[in-house]
């Protein structure tokens, strides 16, 4: 079987993409054999003083020319050379690989200068340099982008403005208005509600609409099992009541499963895992397990909900106060996003005061103002007697990095709690919310109408 180590050689000499994507993070003492690190130098420095790839033929020049080997060394290099052959090698797979090999091997020499500064045998750095050695190992990382050039750069900055984004949509209008069309990837998404009002509701409507959209959805569930979410995704995409769907026939509820599969090209991935036992290590290490054994990538993910995962950076919170520790959650989250190119739904529930008070506001973000500084988009849903008896739920927003948040600020939607469904609403349902980023009329010469939500369940 072939070393790694030999293949990134075999690759450097083959792969000139590849060269100039890796050779940036490679240091030499990567290498434990001192053959291959002097292979590994002379194939840099041809690469950097001509800018160009090196032949086998040129490669083997150069090491043979080395006054510092011995015999041996230099036959060991003529064999090592002779065998490094064309072959390809999946190019992601190459990079992943070798940017694991790197941090792998950086953590690895981080611990034995740390171990050497620990038993004073560094005579130019003391204890004080420890932290920083390893911290340098553990970001190591095949990101090479060192900033936008304004001046250079803006060729790709003027398409960048005319490049039509890859978003999700919405199958609510309003939803699309405020977002522009749907949600970007790498980018946190929170609805923020009292229980009962309709969270997880909201998050099963929107997953059932990008798998009818042929994405790829994975919803993450740490607050009901795995069946109750698939029971509710059921009435909303069968076109049934959820409480009827007992009632189903077999062959029924098999024609409508295999009809509805007929009109999509997606998956649903529905995963469950105890309450506050998950962070965002696991969902990544989930992506990896999916993407390997069912050739699974998410489009979007589903988090239920944000206040009951765990984070990866705090591993026991008793130490760690709630805004730190939801915080560090939500940039995680955030963080994942952006690394698997997605973007992340989530939703967080209102505090104590938020379930009394007249309005929903940021500060009645459950025990963290941390949260909403980290999300892109977030919006509050609100119950009343009177919307439930309409079938409505209203939307406000609280934060929007996508479009101006005084535009459409609250508004309407339809809810039909037993098809766990949420549908677009009537323009005249709309005209009665207020605060909608118009101006109210009113004579100056009356007092201004007062805004009222008393009556809200949160």
């Amino acid at each position: 079987m072939e070393r790694l180590e030999f293949t990134i050689l075999r690759n450097l000499v083959h792969n000139e993409e590849y060269s100039r994507k890796v050779v940036p993070f490679i240091q030499p003492e990567y290498f434990d054999n001192r053959v291959e690190k002097v292979i590994y130098e002379e194939l840099t420095k041809f690469l950097v003083k001509y800018n160009s790839g090196i032949t086998k033929e040129a490669l083997a020049i150069e090491v043979e020319s080395r006054t510092d080997l011995t015999g041996d060394e230099i036959g060991t290099a003529r064999d090592i050379i002779s065998n490094i052959h064309d072959g390809v090698v999946e190019h992601q797979w190459m990079l992943d690989s070798t940017e694991k090999w790197c941090r792998d091997r950086a953590i690895y020499l981080a611990l034995m200068d740390s171990i050497q500064i620990a038993d004073g045998q560094d005579d130019k750095r003391n204890r004080d340099a420890i932290p920083s050695i390893l911290s340098d190992a553990l970001a190591v990382s095949f990101d090479n982008n060192i900033g936008h050039d304004y001046l250079q750069d803006y060729e790709a900055r003027y398409e960048s403005y005319h490049r039509q984004e890859n978003l999700i949509p919405f199958d609510l209008d309003y939803f699309n208005k405020i977002t522009k069309g749907g949600l970007p990837n790498k980018t946190l998404n929170i609805a923020l509600a009292g229980t009962g009002v309709g969270k997880s509701l909201f998050m099963c409507h929107v997953a059932s609409s990008v798998l009818l959209q042929g994405k790829n959805v994975l919803y993450v569930t740490m607050e009901m099992a795995e069946e109750k979410i698939a029971e509710r995704i059921d009435a909303n995409l069968l076109n049934v009541p959820i409480g009827d769907l007992v009632e189903l026939p077999k062959l029924m509820f098999e024609n409508k499963v295999t009809n509805l599969g007929k009109k999509t090209q997606g998956t649903l991935i529905i995963k469950e895992y105890p309450t506050a036992s998950a962070h965002s290590g696991h969902f990544r290490a989930l992506l990896n397990e999916l993407a390997l054994k069912k050739s699974f990538r998410p489009d979007i993910i589903f988090i239920d909900y944000l206040n009951i995962c765990a984070s990866e950076r705090y591993r026991g919170n008793g130490s760690v106060n709630s805004y730190s520790y939801i915080k560090a959650i939500a940039e995680e989250l955030r963080g994942l996003a952006v690394e698997a190119n997605v973007p992340i739904v989530s939703a967080t529930q209102t505090t104590r005061s938020g379930y009394g008070s007249s309005d929903v506001e940021l500060t009645d973000t459950s025990e963290s103002f941390g949260l909403p500084a980290t999300a892109d988009l977030m919006f509050a849903l609100i119950s009343t007697e009177e919307l439930e008896s309409l079938g409505q739920i209203l939307v406000k927003q609280l934060k929007n990095r996508y479009n101006d948040l005084n535009m459409n600020k609250r508004f309407v939607v339809g809810i039909d709690r037993a098809k766990m469904r949420l549908y677009d609403c009537e323009q005249t349902a709309q005209e009665d919310i207020l605060d909608n980023g118009k101006e109210e009329e009113y004579n100056f010469n009356e007092d201004k109408p007062k805004k009222s939500f008393e009556g809200f369940k949160f």
